[in-house]
């Protein structure tokens, strides 16, 4: 199985908004770290090389990806440079009060459509983490009951 991940956002401006100009000029690098991670499968993009004319929802933006599993998303997302844009994300995006990142196992070889992924957002929104979709808190505490249990 590969870990698949979809997380949503609502831009503050318009893409072409010199307040959005260090966002979008560094999508091109940003994306093709994670192209060249290790456990990266594959990623949305449209003619642009990026997700940016992709909506779902209330006109939310999104990202979505396939992994190997949650150790190489993990390490692009917090061991790379993504890790600069991940912090500033709140110059870029508003800030959301329903669940906006959603992770679920897919087949290998399987790549998820958006209608997809937004449906296990929406399913997580709903229902809570379960066997069907977690989001990053279910697998930090995972990760801690397995250091506890090799302790």
């Amino acid at each position: 199985m590969h870990l698949a991940e979809l997380n949503i956002g609502k831009f503050r401006y318009p893409t072409d908004d010199p307040r959005m100009a260090e966002f979008m000029e560094n999508l091109d690098r940003v994306n093709a770290i994670a192209e060249r991670s290790p456990g990266f499968v594959w990623r949305l993009k449209g003619d642009n090389n990026n997700a940016t004319e992709f909506r779902v929802g209330d006109g939310m933006a999104v990202n979505l990806s396939v992994w190997e599993d949650v150790a190489s998303l993990e390490n692009y997302v917090f061991k790379t440079v993504h890790v600069h844009f991940y912090r500033k994300r709140d110059a870029w995006f508003d800030l959301m009060e329903k669940p906006h990142f959603v992770l679920w196992w897919v087949p290998e070889g399987h790549l998820p459509t958006l209608d997809e992924a937004y449906a296990r957002l929406m399913h997580y929104e709903a229902e809570g983490p379960s066997d069907q979709v977690f989001g990053w808190k279910e697998v930090m505490d995972e990760q801690r009951m397995r250091a506890l249990r090799c302790a």
